[in-house]
């Protein structure tokens, strides 16, 4: 019998030699050969070859394809002097979609196996640590996340999950986005939940591995995907290895240094409950830093920069690139002799954002003032006309009727585990201050001129998974509740005016329509970046990048802004910043420091 001890350092063709003799008593192969690949085995017949290898190459998180056997080639180039038929410690057979048993080799179906074709596909034992220290198999668990299907290779993505120290998770992430033929950069970090996984104590396959208290769960795309798929094919005949059990192959692991900052993962913690954190590249987070530094200038001379916090910008569009439904609210009645009242800051960048998330596919509604219900509808038909949006976003009004009417607004049936929107955004939107009350910058009350919106946002700190992010210019508005004690301090008036309700995310801008502006070209940054692309599909299918053109379409512009501003002005709607700001274009109200910014942003 072989000392285990010592397989961390033997070379693989030794390993497998020690492997096909029957004299090893573990039973997975972690940790062995540490720096060499090993392999995930699907064996197959010929006829359906083709559609598994396309099935790979669609979803090539979990399942990087390092070679594809001839029918009957029981050899491979990966590993010198190898035979599938003996060379994992265990297999697993397969008969029409039924595990029917576990061999030691597979000698005895040498008959069949000449008609069948070999697989093999990256794995993470190529850089297996943390369940080595704690003597188990990876747990490996099935997500709700589906693959992409090609024929009757169809299943949702496995994923095995490490504990991993906070302090360590860049380290980690670093060190695998560069084994990309050991499936990669992790798929998700955070709560299991959010994968479909019930409960970490009880994996699909392998051994439960133990979380210290400051371990962070996370998880990387697995080859047993493709049992699941040998199982959904429901093959007459089928062979992969049992899980746990891999071929370690002769190839080193790539340690090559990674150049490019395109190429680089930066990591961000979006939410706390439930956990998540995000991923992006060195060089897309530096341009939304860019952005948020460009829209922090102060035409105004308030004080805006006391109020600002860094990375706000790129945490709420991480956040907000998660999302699936959006809601969005602006309105500030600033003009309260006027009628309308509202001012036009907030209403171009609200759409503007909007004509993202459209681009994006995700669902977008609008929630204003029941008074102001009319006005925005004609905004927004005359935004489609212009070619702003894609299509008209849904309006809505909320009015308090009872203590449950935020949660009943914001969830189906009021149940917090079903809520009809996972993001709300507020951009220049009139914020409750903390004596309930309402204020411009001049300390004037409009609470008659404002519906209690800010009761959402309230509600959906209590929803987990909902978060909110705040735009605003001067600490009155909804969302900077965050930041109202540098308001109270800096800002002219605060101690009255500031706004006590929080965001999640406060985007503080010189013009409130900047930061609009900035989230849209912020979630256009994230939807080109192929770091970000690819943790939010969880590493299968393909990347979206085809409709790139469709979203820098949506994106705002001089032009799509000059021509919503005279929208604004036919309707009444006035400019809510000093007169100082503006200029006349074509005899309309215009900030020429706002065209400039726009032309920065883009």
């Amino acid at each position: 019998m072989v000392l285990t001890g010592s397989l961390k350092s033997l070379l693989p063709q030794v390993l497998r030699r020690i492997v096909r003799s029957n004299r090893l008593s573990i039973s997975n192969t972690s940790g062995m050969a540490a720096g060499y690949k090993q392999a995930n085995i699907v064996i197959l017949h010929k006829s359906l070859a083709d559609d598994f290898e396309k099935f790979c190459h669609a979803n090539d998180g979990p399942l990087p394809l390092l070679y594809r056997s001839k029918p009957g080639d029981w050899g491979c180039p990966l590993s010198s002097e190898s035979d599938i038929r003996t060379d994992c410690l265990q297999y697993r057979i397969y008969e029409h979609g039924a595990c029917t048993g576990s061999v030691k080799n597979l000698k005895e179906y040498s008959e069949q196996l000449k008609d069948m074709v070999t697989f093999y596909l990256g794995c993470s034992f190529s850089f297996e640590k943390a369940n080595v220290e704690q003597k188990s198999n990876v747990s490996m668990y099935k997500t709700a996340v589906p693959c992409y299907s090609v024929s009757t290779f169809c299943c949702n993505l496995v994923v095995t999950m490490r504990p991993i120290p906070e302090s360590k998770l860049e380290e980690a992430v670093l060190a695998t986005s560069e084994l990309k033929e050991a499936h990669g950069a992790p798929v998700h970090i955070g709560d299991p939940g959010l994968l479909g996984i019930r409960d970490l104590s009880k994996p699909d396959y392998g051994d439960p591995v133990h979380l210290h208290p400051g371990d962070i769960p996370v998880f990387w795309a697995c080859g047993v995907t493709g049992v699941e798929a040998v199982i959904n094919c429901r093959a007459p005949l089928a062979f992969t290895h049992s899980p746990g059990c891999m071929f370690i192959t002769d190839l080193k692991n790539d340690n090559s240094t990674v150049k490019s900052s395109r190429e680089v993962p930066q990591i961000y913690c979006i939410s706390q409950d439930p956990l998540l954190y995000s991923f992006v590249s060195a060089e897309a987070a530096q341009k939304i830093k860019t952005l948020e530094t460009l829209i922090g200038i102060d035409p105004g001379e308030r004080g805006i920069a006391h109020l600002q916090q860094q990375d706000e910008l790129l945490k709420a569009c991480l956040s907000i690139s998660h999302a699936r439904a959006v809601l969005i609210t602006t309105g500030f009645p600033t003009h309260f002799t006027y009628e309308p009242p509202e001012e036009n800051d907030g209403p171009p960048g609200a759409l503007a954002i909007a004509a993202v998330l459209q681009a994006l596919e995700k669902e977008v509604a609008i929630v204003t003032d029941q008074r102001a219900m009319n006005l925005n509808k004609k905004i927004i038909e005359e935004a489609v006309q212009l070619g702003i949006l894609k299509r008209p976003v849904p309006l809505l009004s909320y009015q308090r009727e009872n203590a449950d009417s935020a949660l009943m607004f914001l969830c189906e049936n009021g149940n917090p585990r079903r809520p009809r929107f996972d993001h709300l955004i507020a951009i220049e939107r009139a914020g409750m201050a903390a004596d309930g009350n309402y204020y411009n910058s001049r300390k004037v009350n409009i609470k008659h001129l404002v519906d209690p919106i800010d009761e959402l946002f309230l509600a959906a700190q209590t929803i987990p998974g909902v978060k909110t992010t705040g735009v605003g210019d001067g600490g009155n508005e909804l969302g900077m509740g965050k930041v109202k004690d540098a308001v109270k301090k800096h800002i002219k008036n605060g101690d009255v005016i500031a706004c006590d309700v929080e965001a999640d995310f406060t985007v503080v801008a010189g013009v409130s329509n900047w930061g609009g502006y900035a989230i849209a070209c912020a979630l256009y940054v994230l939807s080109t970046c192929e770091i970000h692309d690819r943790y939010l599909r969880k590493a299968v299918g393909f990347p979206h990048f085809s409709n790139k053109a469709v979203w820098l379409s949506a994106l705002p512009s001089v032009t799509k802004e000059e021509k919503l501003l005279k929208t604004l002005v036919q309707h009444g709607v006035r400019s809510g910043k000093t007169a100082s700001l503006e200029m006349e274009v074509d005899g309309l109200p215009f900030h020429n420091t706002h065209s400039l910014m726009i032309e920065k942003l883009l």
